[in-house]
């Protein structure tokens, strides 16, 4: 019995310095979510987890990681894979989860996009989750340097390139971000700072403007249909929780999610103990070498759809086509001029661009892996081309889309 006073008092005591009653009421009690959601819903929630699973299994890796140009590469693929301990399985875990919550990232995104999950008011949850996506790929990006392989090396020289921005020849700004004209121990010190320190922080940071945003005006439902949440919450703590269509997050959607989360870990461990080769690159089994390039140079597959919008034109043009898909997703609830907020199956001419969106982002990502020539070059290029036609015509197909 005193055991339960004291912890009633030492909640007491936080609660007038830090309000945690009204933050648990705020964020999870009295924060309303619609019952008519499939399970794609949970995404966000197994995003968050993959992260936690990211950053305790790279604090392990750290503990032997030696970011030296002579070291890095023994350390990672002897200490860490034969020395130390379950230190594979650490490894193994980081690298699949790095993977894994790309896959995870783009499912999130296309439900958003087909569910119109950007309009009506929730532009900033659809602009913070692009920025979520955009520093994730700059924390994957930096992470892949730290092996300090043969393709670590070339694709840090061939990425940081990019900067020199074509005809401009900025050459020197090249040379700053890298600390030196190639890749080497500057290089590796700037990125493993970025990777371990600075970008987490970032990510953390987004997650809970993310969070934020989602709480008002509330997350969109499958069926875009319009909730009044306060009058739905009346009914649900009235008791009329059958009649009420809308249910608490805590604890009763976060019920849901770990649902879908436990199936995703059992898809996850199956990917960590037996099929963690496809998250690593044979090629990076090789030590960094400036003096040997490898014959076909690429990113990993999360990268390689918009990889692949750079390769097929000329330099500066493929500069630009390159920029372009970096930034358009964000312009999305601008471009999409149609008022409805519904699936993309009731929205006439949108379905057909979300298909074709997706099915163009397929194309580009499996062309992105094999060498530009012959056909490959040609499909490339008319994904690519396909790729930005899309976004151009957007606001045309939906500025006179009909109301459902």
């Amino acid at each position: 019995m005193a055991h339960f006073e004291k912890a009633n008092s030492l909640e007491e005591w936080l609660d007038q310095r830090l309000a945690i009653k009204t933050l648990r009421r705020v964020l999870a009690e009295e924060y309303w979510i619609p019952k008519n959601i499939n399970f794609l819903w949970a995404m966000g929630m197994v995003l968050a987890v993959t992260f936690g699973i990211l950053l305790v299994s790279g604090i392990f890796l750290l503990m032997y990681y030696q970011p030296n140009v002579k070291l890095a590469f023994d350390s990672v693929n002897y200490t860490i894979m034969k020395e130390v301990e379950f230190g594979w399985l650490w490894r193994h875990m980081h690298a699949v989860a790095a993977s894994v919550v790309f896959l995870i990232i783009y499912i999130h995104m296309f439900t958003g996009i087909y569910y119109g999950s950007y309009k009506k008011g929730r532009e900033m949850i659809w602009i913070s989750g692009m920025l979520l996506f955009v520093t994730f790929s700059a924390e994957a990006f930096s992470g892949y340097m730290l092996p300090w392989g043969q393709m670590s090396y070339w694709a840090g020289m061939v990425i940081t390139n990019l900067f020199s921005l074509g005809s401009l020849e900025l050459n020197g700004l090249v040379e700053w971000i890298r600390g030196d004209y190639v890749p080497g121990q500057a290089f590796l010190d700037r990125f493993f700072m970025l990777h371990v320190l600075l970008l987490p922080l970032v990510i953390m940071a987004l997650i809970g403007l993310h969070f934020g945003t989602l709480r008002i005006p509330h997350v969109n439902n499958q069926d875009g249909e319009e909730i009044d949440f306060d009058a739905e919450a009346k009914k649900y703590l009235a008791g009329n929780k059958k009649e009420a269509k809308v249910i608490r997050f805590a604890n009763d959607f976060m019920s849901k999610d770990m649902f879908v989360v436990s199936i995703f870990l059992i898809f996850y461990f199956y990917l960590v103990f037996w099929h963690f080769d496809f998250a690593m690159d044979p090629i990076n089994f090789d030590p960094a070498d400036g003096l040997k390039t490898p014959p076909h140079i690429y990113p990993e597959w999360y990268f390689l759809w918009s990889y692949e919008i750079l390769r097929p034109f000329p330099k500066d043009p493929g500069l630009i086509a390159f920029g372009f898909a970096q930034v358009i997703f964000f312009a999305l609830p601008f471009l999409d001029k149609s008022p409805n907020v519904a699936p993309a199956s009731r929205r006439g001419a949108f379905k057909y661009w979300f298909w074709i969106l997706l099915v163009d982002m397929i194309v580009l990502t499996v062309m992105g892996k094999l060498p530009p020539q012959g056909i490959y070059s040609t499909i490339g290029l008319v994904a690519a081309v396909v790729f930005i036609g899309l976004w151009v015509a957007l606001p045309f197909i939906t500025k006179n889309e009909k109301a459902v």
